[in-house]
């Protein structure tokens, strides 16, 4: 996502300019929608997402919160593993006061004011390190889906979204869904390159949904990466296609989070805003798993977790 990547080849100057370039790409999406056209629509030969031939290789509920700072040794960690957090709000660590909690829904990320009026967000990665040494849940290729009630209120930035291991010549990411507050009829879904400062790639689908639809109800927010083509659904709808880069032939991490700002003014935003995951899953084609074997980290793997609550607990 934009000023988000986990590009650590991405200068802050750039990344700056970037945005701004977002800001009016999505401008002009806008005044097209309002004259009806240039919205993307489900194409013609858009499929509904079919998982029987699947296995689920990641399951999270959110039946217990196993979630530390920086790990190692939990299932999520509460920053980004390239130290590199984000937004308008920081992101605030587990614990009493912290943005984390579990309801019969799900689990809250909840994004308040301090006393100081400052803001605190939340954030999940699936790994807790980027380069060697790093542990956590990555996968090449499958299905990965978050169900969700996103916050509401001008000024909220929540993302599911994915990131590359392999960051050696370039950085890889794959954002599900970006939303942003001031606009409830509308998310994005973005694939994004990364390579001597530059987004090589950042292909952008505006998805225009019933106002109100994304912030009173769950909803499953999906991408299918597969070698040919990355696909985009939701409530397993497919809504947009594009061929899948070479680079992006590699395992990917796990990122959710409710940020602040991404451009757009928070004065506005009443504290607390809350998002709700019912549960993010990831899951494998049945044939690549068996031909990769389930002990590899392309087959999705968390390693180094044997003893954190959730393996104790068969939470995932």
């Amino acid at each position: 996502m934009r000023r988000r990547s986990g590009s650590s080849l991405a200068l802050p100057a750039l990344l700056r300019a970037e945005h701004r370039g977002g800001l009016l790409a999505l401008a002009g999406f806008l005044l097209a929608a309002a004259f009806g056209i240039g919205v993307p629509a489900r194409s013609v030969s858009a499929e509904d997402l079919d998982l029987g031939n699947f296995v689920p290789t990641f399951v999270e509920r959110f039946e217990t919160l196993d979630i530390s700072a920086h790990g190692p040794g939990t299932r999520w960690i509460a920053h980004t593993p390239w130290n590199g957090d984000f937004g308008d709000a920081v992101f605030a660590d587990p614990g009493p006061g912290g943005p984390f909690a579990l309801t019969p829904e799900g689990l809250t990320i909840t994004a308040s004011k301090r006393a100081d009026g400052s803001w605190q967000g939340g954030l999940l990665c699936s790994m807790d390190k980027d380069g060697a040494g790093q542990r956590g849940f990555a996968q090449q290729f499958g299905y990965f889906e978050m169900r969700a009630k996103l916050p509401d209120g001008p000024g909220v930035w929540p993302a599911f979204w994915l990131i590359g291991v392999d960051k050696k010549t370039s950085s890889s990411e794959i954002d599900v869904i970006e939303y942003y507050g001031q606009f409830p009829e509308y998310y994005h879904n973005v694939a994004h390159l990364f390579r001597d400062g530059k987004d090589r790639l950042q292909k952008d689908n505006l998805v225009r949904v019933p106002a109100g639809s994304l912030t009173d109800r769950f909803n499953d927010f999906g991408v299918l990466v597969e070698p040919e083509l990355t696909r985009f659904f939701l409530n397993r709808k497919e809504i947009w296609r594009l061929p899948t880069p070479p680079e992006y032939h590699q395992p990917f991490y796990v990122l959710a989070n409710l940020a602040l700002g991404g451009g757009w003014p928070i004065d506005k935003l009443k504290s607390p805003a809350v998002m709700t995951i019912a549960h993010i899953m990831v899951f494998q084609d049945k044939a690549r798993l068996a031909a990769q074997g389930a002990a590899t980290p392309q087959g999705g793997v968390e390693t180094d977790r044997q003893d954190s609550p959730a393996a104790k607990s068969g939470g995932g």
